[in-house]
């Protein structure tokens, strides 16, 4: 069984990861519409690449965090 301790650490992690995610993508998407924006490409061809990048580099944080050592 774990510590009060240890499962209050566990929910600041994941308190964490989850209010990154949230910054993150608004920033990816924000700057993807700026970058269409100044760029005058017809489709939001960024506004879909950004986050999908950052969707994917947060995946592989979370496998590289949870993965055994």
């Amino acid at each position: 069984m774990k510590t009060p301790q240890k499962n209050k650490n566990l929910l600041y992690e994941y308190a964490a990861f989850g209010s990154e995610l949230i910054i993150m993508l608004a920033i990816a998407v924000y700057v993807g519409w700026w970058l269409d924006n100044r760029v005058h490409v017809k489709i939001p061809l960024l506004v879909w690449i950004l986050p999908l990048l950052v969707i994917i580099s947060l995946i592989v944080k979370v496998i590289k965090d949870t993965s055994k050592k």
